[in-house]
Protein backbone atom coordinates (compact mmCIF):
# COMPACT_ATOMS: atom_id res chain seq x y z
CA UNK A 1 0.00 0.00 0.00
CA UNK A 2 1.21 3.49 -0.79
CA UNK A 3 -0.15 6.70 0.61
CA UNK A 4 -0.54 10.17 -0.87
CA UNK A 5 -1.70 13.38 0.70
CA UNK A 6 -4.33 15.44 -1.06
CA UNK A 7 -5.85 18.48 0.63
CA UNK A 8 -4.56 17.22 3.98
CA UNK A 9 -6.28 13.82 3.59
CA UNK A 10 -4.17 10.69 3.08
CA UNK A 11 -5.53 8.30 0.47
CA UNK A 12 -4.32 4.70 0.12
CA UNK A 13 -4.10 2.72 -3.09
CA UNK A 14 -7.33 0.81 -3.62
CA UNK A 15 -7.50 -2.81 -4.75
CA UNK A 16 -7.79 -3.66 -8.44
CA UNK A 17 -11.09 -5.35 -7.58
CA UNK A 18 -12.51 -2.02 -6.39
CA UNK A 19 -11.34 -0.28 -9.55
CA UNK A 20 -12.90 -2.94 -11.77
CA UNK A 21 -16.16 -2.70 -9.82
CA UNK A 22 -16.32 1.03 -10.55
CA UNK A 23 -15.63 0.26 -14.21
CA UNK A 24 -18.43 -2.35 -14.26
CA UNK A 25 -20.97 0.13 -12.83
CA UNK A 26 -20.04 2.59 -15.58
CA UNK A 27 -20.40 -0.11 -18.23
CA UNK A 28 -23.86 -0.99 -16.89
CA UNK A 29 -24.98 2.63 -17.25
CA UNK A 30 -23.54 2.79 -20.77
CA UNK A 31 -25.47 -0.34 -21.80
CA UNK A 32 -28.68 1.33 -20.65
CA UNK A 33 -28.18 4.46 -22.81
CA UNK A 34 -27.06 2.60 -25.96
CA UNK A 35 -30.51 2.26 -27.53
CA UNK A 36 -31.13 5.99 -27.44
CA UNK A 37 -28.62 6.21 -30.31
CA UNK A 38 -28.36 2.74 -31.84
CA UNK A 39 -32.06 1.84 -31.64
CA UNK A 40 -33.20 4.95 -33.53
CA UNK A 41 -32.74 3.44 -37.00
CA UNK A 42 -35.56 0.92 -36.33
CA UNK A 43 -38.10 3.66 -35.62
CA UNK A 44 -37.41 5.77 -38.73
CA UNK A 45 -39.40 3.73 -41.34
CA UNK A 46 -42.49 3.57 -39.08
CA UNK A 47 -42.32 7.29 -38.25
CA UNK A 48 -42.07 8.00 -41.99
CA UNK A 49 -44.96 5.64 -42.77
CA UNK A 50 -47.26 7.15 -40.11
CA UNK A 51 -46.60 10.85 -40.74
CA UNK A 52 -45.34 10.93 -44.35
CA UNK A 53 -42.32 13.17 -43.69
CA UNK A 54 -39.21 12.76 -45.85
CA UNK A 55 -36.39 10.74 -44.34
CA UNK A 56 -33.82 13.54 -44.27
CA UNK A 57 -36.18 15.68 -42.14
CA UNK A 58 -36.76 12.81 -39.70
CA UNK A 59 -33.02 12.15 -39.44
CA UNK A 60 -32.48 15.66 -38.12
CA UNK A 61 -33.80 14.23 -34.86
CA UNK A 62 -30.83 11.83 -34.82
CA UNK A 63 -28.43 14.68 -35.59
CA UNK A 64 -29.90 16.82 -32.80
CA UNK A 65 -29.59 13.88 -30.41
CA UNK A 66 -25.89 13.48 -31.20
CA UNK A 67 -25.27 17.24 -31.06
CA UNK A 68 -26.77 17.61 -27.59
CA UNK A 69 -25.26 14.30 -26.48
CA UNK A 70 -21.78 15.58 -27.35
CA UNK A 71 -21.61 19.36 -27.28
CA UNK A 72 -22.77 19.67 -23.66
CA UNK A 73 -20.38 16.97 -22.36
CA UNK A 74 -17.63 19.52 -21.50
CA UNK A 75 -20.10 21.40 -19.26
CA UNK A 76 -21.31 18.14 -17.69
CA UNK A 77 -17.67 17.08 -17.36
CA UNK A 78 -16.87 20.27 -15.45
CA UNK A 79 -19.59 19.39 -12.93
CA UNK A 80 -18.20 15.82 -12.67
CA UNK A 81 -14.61 17.02 -12.12
CA UNK A 82 -15.86 19.44 -9.45
CA UNK A 83 -18.69 17.56 -7.70
CA UNK A 84 -18.22 13.88 -8.62
CA UNK A 85 -20.05 11.53 -11.00
CA UNK A 86 -23.15 10.54 -9.01
CA UNK A 87 -25.43 13.56 -9.45
CA UNK A 88 -24.64 14.03 -13.14
CA UNK A 89 -25.47 10.40 -14.01
CA UNK A 90 -28.65 10.52 -11.92
CA UNK A 91 -29.92 13.58 -13.80
CA UNK A 92 -28.83 11.94 -17.07
CA UNK A 93 -31.03 8.90 -16.38
CA UNK A 94 -34.04 11.13 -15.68
CA UNK A 95 -33.57 13.08 -18.93
CA UNK A 96 -33.13 9.90 -21.02
CA UNK A 97 -36.45 8.53 -19.80
CA UNK A 98 -38.24 11.86 -20.38
CA UNK A 99 -36.79 12.18 -23.91
CA UNK A 100 -38.18 8.93 -25.25
CA UNK A 101 -41.46 9.47 -23.39
CA UNK A 102 -41.84 12.68 -25.41
CA UNK A 103 -41.10 10.68 -28.60
CA UNK A 104 -43.90 8.30 -27.64
CA UNK A 105 -46.47 11.11 -27.78
CA UNK A 106 -44.92 13.30 -30.51
CA UNK A 107 -47.09 14.08 -33.53
CA UNK A 108 -44.83 16.67 -35.20
CA UNK A 109 -41.22 16.82 -36.33
CA UNK A 110 -40.52 19.44 -33.65
CA UNK A 111 -41.88 16.99 -31.06
CA UNK A 112 -39.39 14.31 -32.11
CA UNK A 113 -36.62 16.91 -32.25
CA UNK A 114 -37.41 17.96 -28.66
CA UNK A 115 -37.56 14.36 -27.44
CA UNK A 116 -34.22 13.49 -28.98
CA UNK A 117 -32.60 16.71 -27.70
CA UNK A 118 -33.59 15.89 -24.12
CA UNK A 119 -32.53 12.24 -24.52
CA UNK A 120 -29.25 13.47 -26.02
CA UNK A 121 -28.50 15.71 -23.04
CA UNK A 122 -29.18 12.80 -20.70
CA UNK A 123 -27.15 10.26 -22.68
CA UNK A 124 -24.23 12.69 -22.94
CA UNK A 125 -24.23 13.23 -19.17
CA UNK A 126 -23.99 9.48 -18.61
CA UNK A 127 -21.50 8.82 -21.44
CA UNK A 128 -19.06 11.61 -20.61
CA UNK A 129 -19.11 10.81 -16.88
CA UNK A 130 -18.53 7.07 -17.26
CA UNK A 131 -15.70 7.43 -19.80
CA UNK A 132 -14.06 10.17 -17.73
CA UNK A 133 -14.29 8.04 -14.59
CA UNK A 134 -12.66 5.09 -16.39
CA UNK A 135 -9.78 7.31 -17.58
CA UNK A 136 -9.18 8.46 -14.00
CA UNK A 137 -9.37 5.03 -12.35
CA UNK A 138 -7.01 3.32 -14.85
CA UNK A 139 -3.98 5.44 -15.83
CA UNK A 140 -2.08 2.14 -16.19
CA UNK A 141 -4.64 0.61 -18.60
CA UNK A 142 -6.24 3.74 -20.02
CA UNK A 143 -6.95 2.45 -23.53
CA UNK A 144 -8.46 -0.81 -22.26
CA UNK A 145 -10.56 0.88 -19.54
CA UNK A 146 -11.94 3.54 -21.89
CA UNK A 147 -12.56 0.81 -24.46
CA UNK A 148 -14.49 -1.46 -22.10
CA UNK A 149 -16.62 1.46 -20.93
CA UNK A 150 -17.31 2.65 -24.47
CA UNK A 151 -18.08 -0.98 -25.42
CA UNK A 152 -21.11 -0.81 -23.15
CA UNK A 153 -22.45 1.95 -25.40
CA UNK A 154 -21.38 0.28 -28.64
CA UNK A 155 -22.62 -3.25 -27.89
CA UNK A 156 -25.22 -2.46 -25.25
CA UNK A 157 -28.08 -2.44 -27.73
CA UNK A 158 -27.16 -5.78 -29.36
CA UNK A 159 -29.45 -7.87 -27.13
CA UNK A 160 -32.39 -5.56 -27.75
CA UNK A 161 -32.20 -5.35 -31.57
CA UNK A 162 -34.75 -8.16 -32.00
CA UNK A 163 -37.00 -7.20 -29.01
CA UNK A 164 -37.26 -3.55 -30.13
CA UNK A 165 -38.16 -4.56 -33.69
CA UNK A 166 -40.64 -7.15 -32.38
CA UNK A 167 -42.30 -4.63 -30.07
CA UNK A 168 -42.50 -2.01 -32.83
CA UNK A 169 -44.22 -4.62 -35.00
CA UNK A 170 -46.64 -5.84 -32.31
CA UNK A 171 -47.36 -2.72 -30.21
CA UNK A 172 -46.25 0.13 -32.47
CA UNK A 173 -43.25 2.44 -32.31
CA UNK A 174 -44.88 4.83 -29.81
CA UNK A 175 -45.40 2.19 -27.13
CA UNK A 176 -41.84 0.95 -27.76
CA UNK A 177 -40.42 4.43 -27.24
CA UNK A 178 -42.27 4.73 -23.93
CA UNK A 179 -41.44 1.34 -22.39
CA UNK A 180 -37.79 1.14 -23.45
CA UNK A 181 -37.16 4.81 -22.71
CA UNK A 182 -38.52 4.76 -19.17
CA UNK A 183 -37.11 1.32 -18.29
CA UNK A 184 -33.56 2.15 -19.34
CA UNK A 185 -33.65 5.58 -17.69
CA UNK A 186 -34.69 4.09 -14.33
CA UNK A 187 -31.83 1.58 -14.33
CA UNK A 188 -29.33 4.41 -15.02
CA UNK A 189 -30.72 6.32 -12.04
CA UNK A 190 -30.20 3.32 -9.75
CA UNK A 191 -26.61 2.73 -10.93
CA UNK A 192 -25.75 6.42 -10.38
CA UNK A 193 -25.80 5.96 -6.59
CA UNK A 194 -22.84 3.55 -6.73
CA UNK A 195 -20.42 5.70 -8.80
CA UNK A 196 -17.46 7.44 -7.13
CA UNK A 197 -14.33 9.21 -8.47
CA UNK A 198 -10.80 8.26 -7.32
CA UNK A 199 -8.91 10.41 -4.82
CA UNK A 200 -5.24 11.27 -5.27
CA UNK A 201 -3.07 8.32 -4.29
CA UNK A 202 -5.75 5.68 -4.89
CA UNK A 203 -4.55 4.86 -8.43
CA UNK A 204 -1.13 4.26 -10.07
CA UNK A 205 1.04 7.08 -11.45
CA UNK A 206 1.00 8.10 -15.14
CA UNK A 207 2.96 5.81 -17.49
CA UNK A 208 6.01 6.74 -19.56
CA UNK A 209 7.17 3.90 -21.86
CA UNK A 210 8.63 3.52 -25.33
CA UNK A 211 5.10 3.33 -26.82
CA UNK A 212 2.88 5.11 -24.27
CA UNK A 213 3.49 8.84 -23.79
CA UNK A 214 1.58 10.28 -20.83
CA UNK A 215 1.94 13.85 -19.65
CA UNK A 216 2.57 14.41 -15.94
CA UNK A 217 1.25 17.94 -16.38
CA UNK A 218 -2.49 18.57 -16.00
CA UNK A 219 -3.76 21.01 -18.62
CA UNK A 220 -6.92 22.98 -17.80
CA UNK A 221 -9.73 22.99 -20.39
CA UNK A 222 -8.98 26.59 -21.43
CA UNK A 223 -5.37 25.57 -22.19
CA UNK A 224 -6.48 22.50 -24.12
CA UNK A 225 -8.71 24.36 -26.57
CA UNK A 226 -5.86 26.78 -27.31
CA UNK A 227 -3.43 23.97 -28.15
CA UNK A 228 -3.17 23.25 -31.91
CA UNK A 229 -2.67 19.50 -31.39
CA UNK A 230 -6.12 19.30 -29.83
CA UNK A 231 -7.63 20.59 -33.07
CA UNK A 232 -5.73 18.03 -35.13
CA UNK A 233 -7.26 15.28 -32.97
CA UNK A 234 -10.65 16.99 -33.35
CA UNK A 235 -10.38 17.04 -37.15
CA UNK A 236 -9.40 13.36 -37.24
CA UNK A 237 -12.30 12.46 -34.93
CA UNK A 238 -14.76 14.21 -37.27
CA UNK A 239 -13.27 12.54 -40.35
CA UNK A 240 -13.57 9.04 -38.91
CA UNK A 241 -16.77 9.61 -36.97
CA UNK A 242 -18.88 10.76 -39.91
CA UNK A 243 -18.86 7.49 -41.85
CA UNK A 244 -19.86 5.38 -38.86
CA UNK A 245 -22.66 7.77 -37.86
CA UNK A 246 -24.02 7.76 -41.42
CA UNK A 247 -24.26 3.96 -41.40
CA UNK A 248 -25.64 3.94 -37.82
CA UNK A 249 -28.47 6.34 -38.69
CA UNK A 250 -29.21 4.78 -42.08
CA UNK A 251 -28.53 1.05 -41.72
CA UNK A 252 -32.13 0.04 -42.33
CA UNK A 253 -32.82 2.73 -44.99
CA UNK A 254 -29.65 1.73 -46.92
CA UNK A 255 -30.68 -1.93 -46.86
CA UNK A 256 -34.19 -0.95 -47.93
CA UNK A 257 -32.89 1.20 -50.81
CA UNK A 258 -30.79 -1.76 -51.96
CA UNK A 259 -33.93 -3.95 -51.62
CA UNK A 260 -32.25 -6.47 -49.32
CA UNK A 261 -33.58 -5.42 -45.88
CA UNK A 262 -36.20 -8.18 -45.55
CA UNK A 263 -34.25 -10.97 -47.31
CA UNK A 264 -33.23 -13.92 -45.07
CA UNK A 265 -29.54 -14.43 -44.30
CA UNK A 266 -28.08 -17.59 -42.74
CA UNK A 267 -24.69 -17.37 -41.02
CA UNK A 268 -23.18 -19.39 -38.17
CA UNK A 269 -26.27 -21.59 -38.06
CA UNK A 270 -28.64 -18.63 -37.53
CA UNK A 271 -31.18 -17.17 -39.92
CA UNK A 272 -32.52 -13.60 -39.67
CA UNK A 273 -33.55 -10.87 -42.06
CA UNK A 274 -30.61 -8.94 -43.52
CA UNK A 275 -31.17 -5.78 -41.48
CA UNK A 276 -31.77 -7.63 -38.16
CA UNK A 277 -28.66 -9.79 -38.65
CA UNK A 278 -26.55 -6.82 -39.70
CA UNK A 279 -27.73 -4.66 -36.78
CA UNK A 280 -27.07 -7.42 -34.24
CA UNK A 281 -23.57 -8.21 -35.50
CA UNK A 282 -22.78 -4.52 -35.92
CA UNK A 283 -23.66 -3.78 -32.30
CA UNK A 284 -21.54 -6.67 -31.00
CA UNK A 285 -18.49 -5.82 -33.14
CA UNK A 286 -18.91 -2.09 -32.47
CA UNK A 287 -18.63 -2.99 -28.79
CA UNK A 288 -15.80 -5.52 -29.02
CA UNK A 289 -13.59 -3.20 -31.05
CA UNK A 290 -13.42 -0.61 -28.27
CA UNK A 291 -11.62 -2.68 -25.61
CA UNK A 292 -9.75 -4.65 -28.31
CA UNK A 293 -8.15 -1.65 -29.98
CA UNK A 294 -7.88 0.11 -26.62
CA UNK A 295 -5.84 -2.84 -25.32
CA UNK A 296 -3.77 -2.90 -28.53
CA UNK A 297 -3.06 0.82 -28.12
CA UNK A 298 -1.78 0.20 -24.57
CA UNK A 299 0.75 -2.18 -26.16
CA UNK A 300 1.82 -0.57 -29.45
CA UNK A 301 0.84 3.08 -28.94
CA UNK A 302 -2.25 5.15 -29.74
CA UNK A 303 -1.21 6.52 -33.14
CA UNK A 304 0.03 3.18 -34.51
CA UNK A 305 -3.34 1.69 -33.57
CA UNK A 306 -5.21 4.58 -35.20
CA UNK A 307 -3.30 4.01 -38.44
CA UNK A 308 -4.35 0.35 -38.53
CA UNK A 309 -7.98 0.85 -37.45
CA UNK A 310 -8.77 3.90 -39.58
CA UNK A 311 -7.20 2.22 -42.59
CA UNK A 312 -9.42 -0.85 -42.08
CA UNK A 313 -12.44 1.44 -41.77
CA UNK A 314 -11.71 3.13 -45.08
CA UNK A 315 -11.25 -0.21 -46.84
CA UNK A 316 -14.39 -1.60 -45.18
CA UNK A 317 -16.59 1.28 -46.32
CA UNK A 318 -15.21 0.97 -49.87
CA UNK A 319 -15.92 -2.78 -49.93
CA UNK A 320 -19.46 -2.17 -48.61
CA UNK A 321 -19.94 0.27 -51.50
CA UNK A 322 -18.67 -2.34 -53.98
CA UNK A 323 -20.37 -5.52 -52.72
CA UNK A 324 -22.97 -4.50 -50.10
CA UNK A 325 -25.91 -5.18 -52.45
CA UNK A 326 -25.50 -8.88 -51.65
CA UNK A 327 -27.37 -9.66 -48.38
CA UNK A 328 -24.66 -11.91 -46.88
CA UNK A 329 -21.88 -9.49 -47.79
CA UNK A 330 -23.97 -6.60 -46.45
CA UNK A 331 -24.08 -8.30 -43.05
CA UNK A 332 -20.36 -9.18 -43.05
CA UNK A 333 -19.05 -5.89 -44.44
CA UNK A 334 -21.25 -3.64 -42.32
CA UNK A 335 -19.88 -5.62 -39.36
CA UNK A 336 -16.33 -4.85 -40.53
CA UNK A 337 -17.21 -1.16 -40.86
CA UNK A 338 -18.50 -1.03 -37.29
CA UNK A 339 -15.53 -3.04 -35.97
CA UNK A 340 -13.11 -0.56 -37.52
CA UNK A 341 -15.17 2.48 -36.46
CA UNK A 342 -16.12 2.00 -32.82
CA UNK A 343 -12.55 2.18 -31.51
CA UNK A 344 -12.49 5.97 -31.91
CA UNK A 345 -14.41 6.08 -28.63
CA UNK A 346 -11.52 4.45 -26.76
CA UNK A 347 -8.53 5.77 -28.74
CA UNK A 348 -9.39 9.49 -28.74
CA UNK A 349 -10.31 9.83 -25.03
CA UNK A 350 -7.19 7.91 -23.94
CA UNK A 351 -4.96 9.89 -26.34
CA UNK A 352 -6.46 13.15 -25.07
CA UNK A 353 -5.86 12.21 -21.41
CA UNK A 354 -2.36 10.92 -22.16
CA UNK A 355 -1.58 14.29 -23.72
CA UNK A 356 -3.28 16.66 -21.31
CA UNK A 357 -3.28 14.82 -17.95
CA UNK A 358 -5.92 13.12 -15.77
CA UNK A 359 -7.03 15.89 -13.38
CA UNK A 360 -9.51 17.41 -15.85
CA UNK A 361 -9.93 14.21 -17.89
CA UNK A 362 -13.75 14.25 -17.97
CA UNK A 363 -13.92 17.84 -19.21
CA UNK A 364 -11.02 17.59 -21.67
CA UNK A 365 -12.17 14.27 -23.15
CA UNK A 366 -15.64 15.84 -23.33
CA UNK A 367 -14.29 18.75 -25.35
CA UNK A 368 -12.84 16.28 -27.85
CA UNK A 369 -16.02 14.20 -27.81
CA UNK A 370 -17.93 17.18 -29.22
CA UNK A 371 -16.29 16.21 -32.54
CA UNK A 372 -18.90 13.44 -32.69
CA UNK A 373 -21.57 16.15 -32.66
CA UNK A 374 -19.81 18.03 -35.43
CA UNK A 375 -19.66 14.79 -37.44
CA UNK A 376 -23.38 14.28 -36.91
CA UNK A 377 -24.06 17.53 -38.77
CA UNK A 378 -22.76 15.78 -41.88
CA UNK A 379 -25.33 12.95 -41.57
CA UNK A 380 -28.25 14.98 -43.00
CA UNK A 381 -25.90 16.26 -45.72
CA UNK A 382 -25.25 12.62 -46.63
CA UNK A 383 -29.01 12.02 -46.75
CA UNK A 384 -29.52 15.03 -49.03
CA UNK A 385 -26.70 13.80 -51.30
CA UNK A 386 -28.43 10.43 -51.52
CA UNK A 387 -31.84 12.02 -52.17
CA UNK A 388 -30.53 14.30 -54.92
CA UNK A 389 -28.60 11.58 -56.76
CA UNK A 390 -30.75 8.57 -55.88
CA UNK A 391 -27.59 6.69 -54.90
CA UNK A 392 -25.38 6.16 -51.85
CA UNK A 393 -22.23 5.93 -54.02
CA UNK A 394 -20.76 9.41 -53.41
CA UNK A 395 -21.49 9.20 -49.68
CA UNK A 396 -19.59 5.91 -49.36
CA UNK A 397 -16.63 7.07 -51.45
CA UNK A 398 -16.20 10.32 -49.49
CA UNK A 399 -16.41 8.48 -46.15
CA UNK A 400 -13.82 5.90 -47.27
CA UNK A 401 -11.40 8.62 -48.42
CA UNK A 402 -11.77 10.56 -45.15
CA UNK A 403 -10.80 7.47 -43.13
CA UNK A 404 -7.71 6.76 -45.22
CA UNK A 405 -6.54 10.37 -44.85
CA UNK A 406 -7.11 10.23 -41.06
CA UNK A 407 -5.07 7.02 -40.78
CA UNK A 408 -2.12 8.71 -42.51
CA UNK A 409 -2.46 11.84 -40.34
CA UNK A 410 -2.22 9.68 -37.20
CA UNK A 411 1.13 8.21 -38.19
CA UNK A 412 2.77 11.06 -40.10
CA UNK A 413 1.58 14.13 -38.15
CA UNK A 414 -0.03 13.29 -34.80
CA UNK A 415 2.56 10.79 -33.54
CA UNK A 416 5.72 12.93 -33.79
CA UNK A 417 3.86 16.08 -32.75
CA UNK A 418 2.38 14.51 -29.62
CA UNK A 419 5.75 13.03 -28.64
CA UNK A 420 7.21 16.56 -28.74
CA UNK A 421 4.31 18.01 -26.70
CA UNK A 422 4.58 15.37 -23.96
CA UNK A 423 8.37 15.65 -23.85
CA UNK A 424 8.10 19.43 -23.42
CA UNK A 425 5.57 19.00 -20.60
CA UNK A 426 7.82 16.46 -18.83
CA UNK A 427 10.84 18.76 -19.19
CA UNK A 428 8.99 21.75 -17.76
Amino acid sequence: MTNAVHGGIAASRVSDGYRWTQLAIGVGAMVMIANYQYGWTFFVPDIQKKFGWDRASIQWAFTLFVLFETWLVPIEGWFVDKYGPRLVVLIGGVLCGIGWAINAYATSLSGFYLGMIIAGIGAGAVYGTCVGNALKWFPDKRGLAAGITAAGFGAGSALTVAPIQAMIKSDGFQSTFLHFGLGQGIVVMILAFFLVAPKAGQVPEALQTATIMQSRRNYGPSEVIRHPIFWLMYLMFVMVGTGGLLVTANLKPIAADWKIDALPVTLMGMTMTTVTFAATIDRVLNGLTRPFFGWISDKIGRENTMFIAFGFEGIGIYMLYLWGHDPVLFVILSGLVFFAWGEIYSLFPSTCTDTFGAKFATTNAGLLYTAKGTASLLVPIGNYMQQSSGSWDRVFLLAAAANIIASLLALIVLKPWRRAVVAKAVAS
